[in-house]
């Protein structure tokens, strides 16, 4: 599967309380968390991002607590893939979790910039920043991981299985 999409790049340690507001918290909603998603560290992004866009940040994404609704908000602002240097080992499962495509790619993460258009092949691993000509090979997901991102998380992979559809 391959995505493609304009960048929206941030830095080092964007952490979960930066992602989604704790004072947002009042909901599970997905529709209600992507309205505040990015916005006490990029107050335009939720009224910028357009569904396939890419996010890519430097190292420890995703850092701070453990809730699930960070990557939630980011894949209901259309977000097609995070790309970072590393990320927190939790929200690293939580996206997965969730359905949400994420890379990791130091030489990606400190090429690219903010309005690039990127492609990216989950099957092979390479990342195509398109307004550079750059190229850059992530390590590609493992066949069960690629199956839980294109069941749409977790849960409907488990539903799925059961059904003996997978």
């Amino acid at each position: 599967m391959k995505v493609q999409g304009k960048v929206f790049k941030y830095g080092n340690n964007v952490d979960t309380d930066v992602i989604i507001p704790a004072r947002y918290l009042n909901s599970a909603d997905p529709e209600h968390l992507k309205q505040h998603c990015m916005e006490d560290i990029d107050p335009a992004f939720a009224g910028n991002v357009k569904t396939g866009d890419i996010m890519v940040a430097d190292k420890n994404f995703g850092c701070g607590s453990s809730r699930e609704h960070a990557p939630i908000a980011i894949k209901a602002s259309g977000i097609s893939l995070v790309i970072a240097a590393d990320f927190a080992r939790i929200f690293y499962r939580n996206a997965i979790n969730i359905g949400l495509p994420i890379m990791e790619c130091p030489e990606a993460s400190a090429a690219i910039r903010s309005g690039d258009q990127v492609e990216a092949d989950f099957d092979s691993g390479i990342i195509r920043n398109l307004t550079t000509n750059e190229e850059f090979k992530a390590k590609p997901f493992p066949e069960f991981i690629k199956r839980i991102i294109d069941e749409g998380g977790l849960v409907n992979y488990t539903k799925s299985k059961l059904k003996g559809g997978i």
